[in-house]
């Protein structure tokens, strides 16, 4: 008999310690609806990010929430990114 991995394991390392990983911030309710007004969107319209990706898990992000994600960009500096939480599908 297999038994099944637990998908709600916590890792036992610091995703954001990784080089590649950039930084992900849980917006508040009314920061994303700032977020959203300002580029006249609704949440669906963002590029989705699922609930049990290790840096949205990290950041205690929950189906519905909207997530900043800061890259760094050689010509830019930094550029913000925002993700919309879904579940599994």
């Amino acid at each position: 008999m297999v038994k099944k991995q637990d998908k709600e394991k916590e890792p036992t390392y610091d995703v954001f310690q990784h080089d590649l990983v950039p930084k992900h911030i849980l917006l508040k309710p009314d920061e994303a609806k700032d977020v959203l007004g300002q580029f006249h969107i609704h949440p669906f319209q963002l590029p989705y990010i699922k609930s049990s990706d290790p840096a949205a898990r990290a950041v205690g992000a929950k189906p519905g929430d909207v997530i900043k994600v800061i890259r760094k960009s050689p010509t830019a500096g930094e550029s913000d990114f925002y993700r919309y939480v879904v579940e599994e599908f």
